[in-house]
């Protein structure tokens, strides 16, 4: 079976705007795959002029904060780094016994989103780059953060025209859908260790 990939743009993101950005591109992927039932949602950025669609299952909502929370937790510990977070769709087949009485399950990916945040610290991006000495905390300080802002919010429009674009065009490598549930087959959400 083919494991088709999208590696989306990369965002550069500061530590506050994480939790935003995560739940706008998680939820809008997971919207697109979930081949069931849902109750379409909904939802404004809390930072962003964004509207993205939830499925309406609050398991799945817990789950992808749970997974946010996680990789919070490690971007507080390694700061101002590169990283990935990983959302992957797979089915679950049993393998074929190699002894008479093992039975072992094996994982299927069938598409993997790789979310590629560089993940930057505003107080130490605040510096001339001619100089060590701070530039004028004033107006220039808020015109930056709010252009980078805008920017942000720009390229998290293109990430998201990206996915549509993916969903759209790639749909063959899908598996059959043999259940009624909102997500129709398993996921898991890997972030770095």
């Amino acid at each position: 079976m083919n494991c088709e990939t999208c590696q989306l743009k990369e965002l550069v993101v500061e530590p506050l705007e994480i939790r935003d950005v995560l739940r706008c591109i998680l939820h809008t992927i997971v919207f697109h795959r979930a081949l069931g039932l849902v109750r379409p949602k909904d939802v404004d950025c809390e930072l962003f002029e964004i509207t993205y669609v939830q499925c309406g299952d609050a398991e799945l909502e817990r789950k992808i904060d749970e997974k946010i929370d996680l990789f919070i937790g490690w971007v507080e510990k390694h700061p101002n780094k590169k990283s990935q977070v990983c959302l992957s769709f797979y089915e679950v087949r049993n393998k074929q016994a190699t002894w008479m009485f093992s039975n072992k399950t094996e994982r299927l990916y069938w598409e993997q989103w790789y979310i590629n945040l560089h993940v930057i610290n505003t107080k130490t991006h605040g510096k001339s780059h001619n100089s060590k000495a701070p530039i004028n905390p004033g107006d220039n300080a808020l015109e930056e953060s709010s252009s980078r802002r805008a920017s942000l919010e720009s390229a998290l429009h293109e990430v998201l025209f990206q996915i549509i674009k993916f969903v759209n065009e790639k749909k063959d490598h899908i598996p059959s859908v043999t259940n009624s549930e909102v997500i129709s087959f398993p996921y898991e959400i890997t972030t770095p260790r």
